[in-house]
């Protein structure tokens, strides 16, 4: 499943609501990811705890870190 990596476009994602999963890294700051934890609890979408940027940038498969990623369906 892809990835959009980023506040911006995870932001952008479950707005849409075309995120099933949204990844948090634990280390990335709470004045940003606290807001996409609010936003997906409020759309009932899973918040998913990593407990590093650097975890997180692999899992997505770049070569830096990321404070948050959400996973969506693959695009026909």
């Amino acid at each position: 499943m892809p990835f959009k990596i980023g506040s911006k476009q995870t932001t952008k994602m479950v707005e849409q609501g075309k995120a099933t999963a949204v990844y948090v890294a634990e280390d990335a700051d709470q004045r940003i990811t606290g807001k996409i934890v609010e936003l997906c609890e409020r759309a009932g979408i899973e918040v998913i705890r990593v407990d590093t940027m650097e975890r997180l940038g692999a899992t997505c498969g770049i070569d830096v870190g990321a404070a948050m990623a959400a996973s969506v369906p693959d695009e026909e």
